[in-house]
This record gives structure tokens, sequence and C-alpha cells, in this order.
């Protein structure tokens, strides 16, 4: 169906509908790599594109030839230089939420990783705070922080949450199967029914729950136990290894239907 006609060009509406999709596509991509290298190589391939787009459509042969050897050039470029920034990329396409409900892939991994580093943090006796993504946006605390973009890793959350990293006074967010960011600084509640002897993470903890939906884990270094805490409460104080895996199994990648 023909919806109306430019010049020479005519549009229907899969041609809407395509370039939208389109559209959408690399404007997501662009977030993701705004301000890196790789964002400012993406506009000039995109500029390349749109180029060879225009030459193509007015008939100019010999600049769209140009255009199409310039391209070509950059995309190998682009996939050579920036491999690492690509492939975290698709590790974070392929970790959302929606291909986990199709697919259910990438829990058991994340999950053994948090485990196991708040057992060794609680062995050490060192303190930590673990905020789990879910449907809520965390982005304004995500960006007071240190952004990281890492995989989940049992050795990266103890080195942030040593004493001797300039990270560890903070909380990290965890989205899907990455750190999005370290040290963060989150609210505290203003519940009058607090326990006066929580201290400033116990309140933290809580703030954070009151205002989102995430799963908060602490790791409390005064009184050597695990915590959970979930929609305004603690779940559960000094859960063990057991218990905390069984929780984020079916808390962290389950449909919003279940």
């Amino acid at each position: 169906m023909v919806l109306f006609e430019i010049g020479f060009l005519t549009i229907t509406l899969i041609d809407l509908i395509d370039l939208t999709l389109v559209s959408w596509l690399f404007h997501k991509i662009y977030l993701y790599f705004r301000g890196t290298r790789a964002g400012q190589m993406l506009v000039g391939l995109i500029i390349l594109m749109i180029g060879s787009f225009v030459f193509n459509a007015f008939g100019f042969s010999a600049s769209s030839w140009l255009v199409n050897q310039f391209q070509t050039v950059l995309v190998v470029a682009f996939v050579i230089l920036f491999q690492p920034e690509l492939r975290r990329l698709l590790i974070y396409v392929g970790q959302t939420r929606f291909f986990q409900q199709i697919f259910r892939v990438g829990a058991p991994k994340t999950i053994t990783a948090i485990v196991e580093a708040t057992s060794q943090l609680k062995e050490k006796g060192w303190g930590g705070l673990i905020v789990i993504q879910r449907e809520t946006g965390l982005r304004s605390y995500k960006d007071q922080g240190t952004l990281l973009r890492a995989e989940v890793t049992t050795p990266l959350l103890l080195s942030i949450f040593s004493p001797s990293s300039p990270l560890h006074d903070g909380a990290v967010i965890v989205q899907n199967d990455l750190i999005d960011s370290a040290a963060c600084i989150l609210p505290l509640t203003e519940s009058k029914m607090v326990d006066p002897e929580m201290g400033t993470r116990h309140r933290a903890v809580l703030g954070i729950s009151e205002e989102t939906d995430a799963i908060v884990i602490l790791i409390s270094e005064e009184r050597s136990q695990i915590s959970v805490a979930e929609n305004s409460r603690f779940v559960e104080i000094d859960m063990d290894d057991t218990a905390l895996t069984e929780y984020l199994n079916d808390k962290m990648f389950i449909s919003s239907g279940d």
C-alpha cells in the first residue's frame, strides 16, 4: 500500500516500518556507544550510509562508488578496532530480560559468582552491597558511581569490596550479567520503624528497596551476616549460601507472569 510519494520515491507502509526499525536500532546502538571512540566512528559510518543512499537515489554513480569503498573499509576497521565493545554489546543484548525469558540463559553463572563472592566477603570480614536491577531503572544511581560494564565474576566483586579498593565504599549495581557501576551512592530510608542500631548500609539497603523493585544483598562486616532486602523490607537476615542461591534462582531471571 503506497502512503505517499516524494519525487521519484514511492513510500509504502512496509518502507515506513522498515525505516522506523532501522532508526530505532541505530539509536539504541549509538546510546550504548555514546561518549566512546566507537560512538564517534559509528556516527561517521551512519553519515556514509546516508550519503550512499542519497547518491544512489540521484544516480551519482561515481560518488556512490567512492562512498561505498570508504563504507566497506570503515565497517572492517570498526569490527577490528572495537572488538571488546562489540563483544560487550552482544553479551548485553543476549542477556536482556526479553531474550532470557525466551531462551532461559545466563542466570546460573551470574548467580554462582554472586553467591561465591558474598560467601568469601563474609569469611574475610569485608562489607559489601550488591544491587540487582529488575524492572525499575537505576540510571540516576549508576551515573553517580563509576561505570564498569564488566561481566559479573567472583574475583571482580572481591576486588571492588576489598578495603584497599577506592570503590569499596558504595554499592555495585548489576543488570543482567553485567556489573554496570560501582561505588554507587544509595538513598537512605526515612522510615521511623527502622531499628536504631542499623548502620548506614542497612538504611541504604532499605532506601533503594523502597524506591525500586531491585533485589539488594548486604554483607555486613560488623555482624558477619548476609541479608537480602526487597520491597521495602529485609526478606531474611543471616542467609546461608544455599538459601541465597535458591532465592536468586527464583527471583532474578523469571518471567513477569510467574
